[in-house]
């Protein structure tokens, strides 16, 4: 596998995906170096916050994590990486009033995502937040609102965005070369096993686990949920739909010219997995579009025959088949057994397999010449949103007709009422 040098590619990228770069918003240098603060201080935040050093335009002042346990070592590698200890905080509302950022990264779990990116842009800060970016779908509309409000740039971490053989495999597919598209069908094959449920314990030393549940209900701790398990807990995230989904969803919004689906239907369970966590190991759902349907499918267990097959998105078209993966690159299949198929290899990042370098530097030149990222704000939103209309067909048992321009479903005040939630006092969900 192929990797890429940074700052070459995110010029090339940026040309062909039509990222204008042109004079510095604000008044600033292009080689301003930004207050930045990251709220999550785990595995992928600090990824992220990697990125932006090496990218040498973060002056990294404070970090925060509700857990001391991840907390404290962020500090010390920052502080390893910089030559400078940022301050550290267990609540982003302290660090925002205190430190006065000009860049916060949001790698929190899921259902943190909303208050603290609207906390950062109200306080003046530019925002890098993961996917997904919300858990219910007006929270997501909220976020979307306060980033224009406040003329700030909201970059989401769905970084195959600006991967080159994502690039140019969606060149491919808007060339025509694969014929008319009918149906796209994404997909997981994650390879999990059947175990025990796993008792709830005491809250380990360091962790204000009251504080990490914040606006999600209450319960108590659990190894399975933190650290990295929350995603199949659907009080704090939307399980492998609302995970991975958002990356291949996301695949399609951006291949097709349509923004949203018009009717959605999901169908699945837990067939197989036997331990503590409730989202669903096994998962359908179809998302019809004007001129083409989406599928997509995910179990948790059995993995898939070809394991460079376990991930992404195939596109059916007149001309072939084609499949857009990740750690295998894109390939194309043409319908005439005579002609050669076409590959195209990844270009990734250790750790992890990744273009987040790619996507902080877009962040970046977006901030400059006052553009939208490549993962805009509202980019992000339409393609969690499509993550969340898969389980809330499935919570409900049957399918929803999406008015995408209203954001609200048609005819079904049931429906509606999980386009949010109630947030455990004293959090405030956000107003649309």
């Amino acid at each position: 596998m192929a990797r890429v040098n940074r700052r070459e590619f995110v010029k090339s990228s940026a040309a062909a995906l039509g990222v204008a770069l042109g004079t510095p918003l604000f008044g600033l240098s292009a080689d301003h170096s930004f207050k930045t603060a990251l709220v999550g201080s785990g595995w992928w935040g600090m990824n992220i916050l990697r990125a932006g050093i090496a990218a040498g335009r973060s002056d990294v002042v404070a970090l925060c994590d509700v857990d001391q346990n991840y907390l404290d070592p962020a500090v010390e590698e920052v502080a390893g990486l910089t030559g400078r200890r940022p301050a550290s905080y267990r609540d982003y509302r302290e660090l925002l009033h205190a430190e006065k950022p000009e860049i916060v990264i949001v790698a929190t779990p899921d259902h943190w995502h909303p208050l603290i990116t609207i906390a950062a842009v109200e306080a003046g800060a530019h925002v890098y937040v993961e996917k997904p970016i919300g858990h219910t779908i007006q929270e997501g509309r909220a976020m979307v609102n306060a980033a224009r409000k406040n003329d700030r740039v909201v970059q989401v971490g769905t970084h195959r965005r600006i991967s080159p053989h994502n690039v140019s495999g969606m060149e491919f597919l808007r060339s025509g070369k694969a014929g008319k598209i009918g149906s796209v069908r994404a997909f997981v094959y994650n390879q999990g096993d059947p175990s025990a449920p796993t008792p709830d314990s005491e809250v380990p030393a360091g962790l204000d686990w009251d504080f990490w549940c914040g606006p999600a209900p209450y319960r108590p701790f659990n190894k399975r949920i933190h650290p990295r398990g929350f995603r199949n807990f659907l009080d704090f995230a939307n399980g492998t739909l609302g995970d991975w989904g958002i990356h291949w969803l996301d695949q399609i919004l951006w291949w097709t010219e349509e923004k949203y689906p018009r009717k959605v239907y999901s169908t699945g369970g837990r067939h197989v997995m036997t331990d503590n966590s409730d989202a669903p190991d096994t998962q359908i759902a179809t998302f019809e579009f004007e001129s083409f349907t989406a599928h997509w499918q995910h179990h948790a267990y059995a993995g898939a025959s070809n394991e460079n097959h376990r991930f992404g998105c195939y596109f059916y078209g007149t001309e072939g088949v084609f499949h857009m993966g990740w750690l295998d690159g894109w390939t194309f299949y043409p319908k005439n057994s005579g002609a050669s198929i076409i590959h195209s290899e990844p270009r990734l990042h250790d750790p992890d397999s990744q273009n987040i370098p790619e996507l902080w530097e877009d962040f970046l030149s977006a901030i400059d010449s006052g553009t939208q990222p490549v993962c805009d704000i509202e980019i992000g939103h339409r393609s969690t949103n499509m993550s969340l209309l898969g389980m809330l067909s499935l919570k409900l048992g049957r399918a929803v007709e999406w008015d995408g321009e209203r954001e609200q479903i048609v005819g079904d005040s049931a429906a509606n009422a999980l386009l949010k939630r109630d947030y455990r006092a004293p959090w405030v969900y956000p107003s649309v």
